[in-house]
């Protein structure tokens, strides 16, 4: 094993890791039964963090 496979990584690490890039999420769910779709969820949503280079969207509350 070379020093790359042995190196761990803390959950906290690969999250700020993923959030520093963002993660877009996106998912299909249907609710049927007997062949008839009753429900049909569409998730898209962009997970990033919030700082000096990428402002929040949101107003600051003053």
């Amino acid at each position: 094993m070379t020093d790359v496979e042995r190196r761990e990584v803390a959950l906290v690490d690969l999250l700020d890791r993923l959030l520093a890039g963002g993660v877009v999420v996106t998912g299909d769910i249907t609710l049927r039964i007997a062949e008839v779709d009753l429900v049909r969820i569409d998730l898209n949503a962009l997970i990033s963090s919030v700082g000096p280079k990428v402002p929040s969207p949101f107003e600051e509350p003053t």
